[in-house]
C-alpha cells in the first residue's frame, strides 16, 4: 500500500535523476518567495487535494546503541539520560497502533535502536508487528538499522510498506557525524530495502554544522536515485545535553523551508515529512513548511493518546488552515 501518487503530465513537474549541485544549489538559493510558489506549484500539479498524511512514530526498543551518531541520545556513548530498554511485546505495539490509528494516523513507524537487524526471535518479533499493523489497515515502516537483502525480502513477505534509513547529511559530511559506518553502508541498505519492493523514506537532518552546500549535496543523492524515494523526512536536528551537538544553535524556519521546497521540486511525487525539530517551531514556520512542499507529519509517542494537548493542538493548526488529514485506508490485507 502506497499513498505516493503517479506524477502528473504538467510542464511545472520535472523528474529527473541526473541534477549537478550547482542546479540544486541554484533551486535552493531562489528568492524565498519565488521558491515557495515553485514547490507549491510542482506540488499543486503532483497531488491536487490539500491533504497531510499523519504519521506516529514509536520506538520500540530504546537506547543502548553502539553507533556513535553524534545527534543521537539512544548511543550508548553518550550520557543522556536514556536507559536502554528491551524490544517491546508485539501486544503492546499493536495497541499504540490502534491508538495512532484512531486519531487519524495513516502510517505507522516502528525504530529500533540497532545498529543492524539481527536474525532470530527479536527479528521475528519485527515480522510479527508488521503484519499486526498492515491488519490495522495502516501503512507500516520500520527502521531498524542496516539490513540484508534476505532480511529485506522477510519484511517485503510480512507487508513491510516503508523502511526508513536516512541518509543524514551529504558524503562529505558524513564522517564529522558518523564514525561507525560508512556512507555506503546506508546506501547498500537503500538498495537492498528497493530490490524487495519496498518504499524507500529517506531523508537527513538539517542544523549539525553542515553547510548549504552539504544541505543540496544530500537531496541531489536522494533524487539521483534510479527511483525517487517515496518518502523524504527533513528534520532540524534536536541538541539534545550529553551528545556531541548539544551546543549548535537552532537551524531556522527559512532554512527548513528551503530545504523542503528544495525536495519538493526535485522529487516531486514523494511525500515530504516535516518530522524531528518540528516541536520547536511555530505555527506560522509549520505552515509555511507545508506551503513549501511537506505534505506529511510525524507525531511522536505523546501524541498517541486522544485528547493530549499536542495532538489537539496539531487538529486545529490543520483545521484553521483548510488542510484535512489524509483518510485511512480501511485495508486488512497483508500484502503491500
Amino acid at each position: 500500500m502506497s499513498s505516493v501518487p503517479s506524477v502528473q503530465a504538467s510542464p511545472e513537474v520535472v523528474v529527473r535523476h541526473d541534477w549537478t549541485l550547482p542546479e540544486v544549489r541554484a533551486i535552493h538559493d531562489l528568492p524565498l518567495l519565488e521558491l515557495v510558489y515553485r514547490a507549491q506549484t510542482v506540488h499543486r500539479a503532483t497531488f491536487g487535494e490539500p491533504e497531510v498524511q499523519l504519521c506516529s512514530l514509536l520506538s520500540i526498543k530504546t537506547g543502548g546503541c553502539p553507533e556513535d551518531c553524534a545527534y543521537c541520545p539512544q548511543s550508548a556513548r553518550y550520557r543522556t539520560g536514556v536507559k536502554a530498554e528491551r524490544l517491546m511485546e508485539t501486544g503492546e505495539v499493536l495497541q499504540a497502533a490502534g491508538k495512532a490509528r484512531a486519531a487519524g494516523a495513516t502510517r505507522f513507524c516502528m525504530g529500533a535502536a540497532w545498529r543492524e537487524v539481527k536474525d532470530g526471535p527479536q527479528f521475528d518479533r519485527v515480522l510479527s508487528m508488521v503484519r499486526g499493523v498492515r491488519a490495522l489497515g495502516m501503512e507500516a515502516c520500520v527502521t531498524l538499522g542496516m539490513l540484508t537483502q534476505d532480511q529485506a525480502r522477510r519484511l517485503k513477505e510480512a507487508g513491510l510498506s516503508a523502511y526508513n534509513h536516512n541518509l543524514d547529511t551529504s558524503p562529505e559530511f558524513y564522517g564529522e557525524i558518523i564514525s561507525t559506518r560508512d556512507y555506503d553502508d546506508r546506501l547498500r541498505t537503500l538498495a537492498a530495502v528497493r530490490a524487495a519492493g519496498i518504499s524507500v523514506c529517506s531523508g537527513g537532518i538539517l542544523g549539525m554544522g553542515e553547510s548549504v552546500d552539504d544541505r543540496c549535496e544530500l537531496l541531489r543523492t536522494l533524487a539521483n536515485q534510479e527511483v525517487h524515494p517515496e518518502s523524504v523526512p527533513i528534520n532540524a536536528l534536536v541538541a539534545v545535553p550529553g551528545t556531541p551537538l548539544e551546543h549548535r544553535e537552532p537551524v531556522s524556519p527559512v532554512e527548513m523551508v528551503r530545504a523542503i521546497a528544495t525536495a519538493r521540486i526535485l522529487m516531486p511525487a514523494a511525500m515530504v515529512r516535516l518530522s524531528a525539530g518540528r516541536m520547536q517551531m511555530s505555527q506560522e514556520a509549520q505552515l509555511l513548511c507545508m506551503m513549501a512542499g511537506a505534505n506529511s507529519l510525524f507525531f511522536g509517542e505523546k501524541l498517541l493518546t486522544t485528547g493530549n494537548p499536542e495532538y489537539a493542538a496539531d487538529m486545529a493548526l490543520l483545521e484553521g488552515a483548510g488542510l484535512r488529514p489524509l483518510e485511512p485506508k480501511l485495508e486488512t490485507s497483508s500484502g503491500s
